[in-house]
């Protein structure tokens, strides 16, 4: 995979002095830059909850397309009963990771919110269902995140803040949105530039394009070195403009945006091995 993800995304900044509903706007997206160990961020944020969530990112061989094709299908009708799991999404993705045209049906993603950290940790430790997932992913990442900056709805949930925020890195960016049908035509017109300013920002280890329906329920996730590397690209021109826009013209129906510290990692993507 590539060293640098391509992945076009329109967070709004806690002081952009925009309207929080502004959200993201998903392009292309690849590999992964090396993950080096860094110092937890709990070392440095006082916890306010203990609610904890897992992002799992998997790429599947051409075995097991099918069988991840299902899981997407699935994945939107059913709940698992796993105790403390506050929400799930299962999530697909473009080509390459990205939101083009072309679909990309080698890539899933699940995001798994649990009520506290020690029953997010058996359950990436533990879990059947997961266990079938690494065993058939030709790659597979999670990630534990905490949140430090939370605001909106993600089909009517919501996330709660459990960190101060970090004072050191890594940290990541969730943004998404359910956008209006008579907007598409104008959020995508914005992807572009807003890509482009992504693939130069410094500090930026992965970005991921994922979602809920082609088009209309988008979301990326992206991480960073530090909260400074964060910021920089999430004020720059384009991604500024983007913004603007999404506010103005009011593009979302519903929207999430969530800041976290990442307290733990492991697995496999691209040259990034953690396990």
């Amino acid at each position: 995979m590539a060293s640098k993800v391509l992945s076009s995304t329109i967070p709004v900044p806690e002081d952009s002095g925009l309207s929080r509903n502004g959200v993201s706007a998903v392009g292309q997206a690849g590999g992964a830059r090396d993950l080096q160990t860094a110092p937890s961020p709990q070392s440095t944020a006082r916890e306010l909850t203990t609610v904890t969530s897992i992002l799992v990112l998997a790429r599947w061989p051409a075995a097991s397309v099918a069988w991840g094709l299902y899981q997407l299908a699935r994945g939107a009708l059913t709940r698992p009963n796993v105790r403390g799991l506050l929400w799930r999404k299962v999530l697909g993705s473009g080509r390459e990771g990205g939101f083009g045209l072309q679909p990309g049906w080698d890539r899933l993603a699940q995001l798994c919110v649990f009520a506290d950290r020690e029953t997010a940790q058996n359950w990436v430790a533990s879990d059947p269902e997961l266990a079938v997932w690494r065993t058939r992913a030709a790659d597979l990442m999670w990630l534990e995140l905490r949140a430090w900056q939370s605001r909106g709805l993600w089909s009517g949930h919501t996330l709660a803040t459990s960190l101060e925020a970090p004072g050191v890195g890594p940290v990541a960016s969730l943004t998404r949105a359910s956008i209006r049908p008579s907007q598409v035509r104008a959020f995508w017109r914005h992807s572009p530039p807003a890509e482009q300013a992504l693939a130069m920002s410094q500090g930026c280890r992965l970005a991921v394009g994922l979602g809920e329906a082609p088009l209309l329920r988008q979301a990326t996730f992206s991480l960073w070195d530090s909260t400074a590397a964060m910021d920089a690209y999430a004020r720059s021109g384009a991604h500024l403009e983007a913004i603007r826009h999404a506010y103005r013209d009011h593009y979302f129906t519903e929207s999430m945006f969530v800041r976290f510290a990442v307290t733990a990692r492991g697995g496999r993507w691209g040259d990034c091995i953690e396990d």
